[in-house]
């Protein structure tokens, strides 16, 4: 039970595989093939969920993809702090008391943080 087979690694949630995979192709130097991708993995996924999974972020707008050969390359849109920025966007605009939410959210920021963001909203302060 305690053996790996090749392309048949421990099951985990998408998420974390997801997020994973974001995380090798941030650190890459530039955009991958699903086989890159999953001999960068250690060949720890089978190569059809690798694909799988980098469809599915392709259409989640995670990733962008070009040609390359018979195969697509794939690549983050953002960095990291990028997608942060996108995740507060996001829930900010699923909600409808949008002044409620960052009204609470500024209450909750240290003072070192609400000036930082004073100034990246006031640049010619």
């Amino acid at each position: 039970m305690g053996t790996r087979t090749p392309g048949h690694g421990p099951k985990r949630p998408n998420g974390a595989r997801e997020a994973e995979i974001l995380e090798l192709l941030q650190r890459a130097d530039g955009a991958l093939t699903p086989r890159e991708v999953t001999e960068r993995l250690g060949n720890e996924l089978a190569y059809n969920s690798v694909v799988t999974i980098l469809t599915r972020m392709h259409a989640k707008q995670l990733l962008t993809r070009t040609p390359r050969g018979r195969a697509y390359a794939y690549a983050p849109v953002t960095d990291d702090p990028g997608f942060a920025a996108r995740r507060m966007r996001s829930v900010l605009e699923e909600r409808a008391d949008r002044q409620d939410v960052l009204a609470r959210f500024a209450d909750g920021l240290s003072t070192t943080d609400a000036d930082l963001l004073r100034q990246l909203l006031d640049p010619g302060q």
